[in-house]
Order: C-alpha cells, then sequence, then structure tokens
C-alpha cells in the first residue's frame, strides 16, 4: 500500500486534497496506521483514478461523490462517457489548435473561428429551438446567444452534457425515485439558467426528444451509457406525473 506522499507524488494530488476527500468521504483510505498514516491500495488508487477523471471534466465534488455511491453505478460504463467526452473536449481542441497555427503562420485578419463554435456540444439547445419555431423559449435562447456569444454556450453545452453523464449512473433506479427527480430538476434549472425558460412542457418535450431523435440518442448515451437516454425520458416522464 501507498501512503499519502506516495500518491500525491504518484498522481500530482497535493495532500490536502486527499486530505479533503476523507473529511467529506469521497475517498477513503484502506487502512490508517497506529501512528495515524493514510494507507492506499490497489481499489483507492481506481476510485481516486475515478474521481480524477470526473473532476478533470468539471464535475463538482458532491457530484461525484453521489455518483460513484449509487448502488447502480457501473464503473465500466462510467469510463465509456468519460472517454466519449473527452474525445469530444480533444477534438474541440484539436481543431483551436490547428486554428491558432494557422493564425501565427499566416497572420490572417479574416481568420476562421469555426472552431470555436462547439458544435458538438451546442447542437442540443439550438436543434431543440428549431423544434419549437416561433416561440419564447426560442427568442429567449436567441438573445442570450446574442449577450454571451457562442463560446459561452457552447461551454454550458458541454456541462450540459455532463449532466446526462451523471444520469447514466442512476440507469438501475427507479425514474420516479428521488435521485433521479432530484436530476431532473437540477437538469431543467441548468437549462433555465444557461439557455432559456425550460418550463415543465418544455422539459417534457426535450425529454421525449432525447430518446425519439437519433442523434440526440446517440450522444446522451455516449456520455451515460446505453439507455441513458431512455431514462431521461422516463424520469422526466415521471416529475409531469407527480406535478399533474
Amino acid at each position: 500500500m501507498l501512503t499519502v506522499s506516495e500518491v500525491c507524488k504518484l498522481t500530482g494530488v497535493s495532500i490536502r486534497a486527499l486530505h479533503h476527500y476523507d473529511a467529506i468521504g469521497l475517498l477513503r483510505p484502506a487502512a490508517v496506521t497506529d501512528a495515524g498514516y493514510r494507507l492506499y491500495d490497489d481499489a483507492s488508487l481506481f476510485r481516486l483514478a475515478q474521481i480524477l477523471l470526473f473532476r478533470e471534466l468539471e464535475f463538482p465534488l458532491a457530484e461525484i461523490k453521489r455518483i460513484l455511491e449509487n448502488p447502480a453505478y457501473d464503473a465500466k460504463e462510467a469510463l465509456r462517457g468519460q472517454l466519449q467526452l473527452l474525445k469530444l473536449r480533444r477534438k474541440r481542441l484539436d481543431e483551436i489548435i490547428e486554428q491558432t497555427k494557422t493564425m501565427l503562420e499566416k497572420g490572417d485578419t479574416a481568420m476562421d473561428l469555426s472552431a470555436f463554435k462547439n458544435e458538438e456540444y451546442g447542437q442540443y439547445a439550438r436543434e431543440a429551438k428549431k423544434k419549437w419555431g416561433d416561440t419564447p423559449a426560442y427568442a429567449e435562447y436567441g438573445a442570450n446567444l446574442e449577450k454571451n456569444g457562442a463560446a459561452a454556450i457552447g461551454a454550458a453545452g458541454e456541462k450540459l452534457m455532463r449532466r446526462f453523464s451523471a444520469f447514466g449512473a442512476l440507469r438501475g433506479d427507479d425514474p420516479a425515485g428521488e435521485k433521479a427527480q432530484a436530476a431532473v430538476r437540477s437538469l431543467q434549472s441548468f437549462i433555465t439558467e444557461n439557455f432559456y425558460n425550460c418550463t415543465d412542457e418544455i422539459l417534457a418535450g426535450l425529454g421525449e426528444m432525447y430518446a425519439a431523435d437519433e442523434r440526440f440518442k446517440k450522444n446522451i448515451d455516449a456520455a451515460g451509457g446505453e439507455g441513458t437516454a431512455d431514462f431521461v425520458r422516463e424520469a422526466i416522464r415521471a416529475k409531469g406525473k407527480k406535478t399533474h
């Protein structure tokens, strides 16, 4: 087993962070010596690796803890979702790197800024609006896009995908259960705060679209594992039944 110092050298995680993870119950040491030294075994290091992957994708610590402690959590499925999100991030960064190289080499003033559009993430909000056409929500989205810019909307879209990844960890739960419903409320609040006022009616429409539209379904399942889009739809449907 490894000591705290050895884990820090191996991973780059600070001693303070490891102590904090222990304090909040996110990563407990495998053993503690009589002298009070924390020791970490292979299982501890694997859990730490999962935590670091979620942190790389900017998941909050509280959400990581909730995901890892869920009885239905499947580490292999979670890794698949994390890998997909990391690939999307790498693809976007590669495009930005190439654009930066072009700027340095050519010194163009009329630059191609398409690399900053973050299409893989931003498509969800835009296509949802197109389906509604001339609605207050669509107008609000357009106003936010003009005010905050495509980059900010794209960044919010990336965080939206992380929420689908979190849904994936709940697939074995009851869609009407408290954990799933808390995830639905979080999703609805996030959309309202970052895109447009997500009413219950709009949320219901989104839930159906997530599972019915093949491209949405494919990407959401890639983020959270196969069946995530269907689970999100069922959880949103369950919310609708509770409010009627």
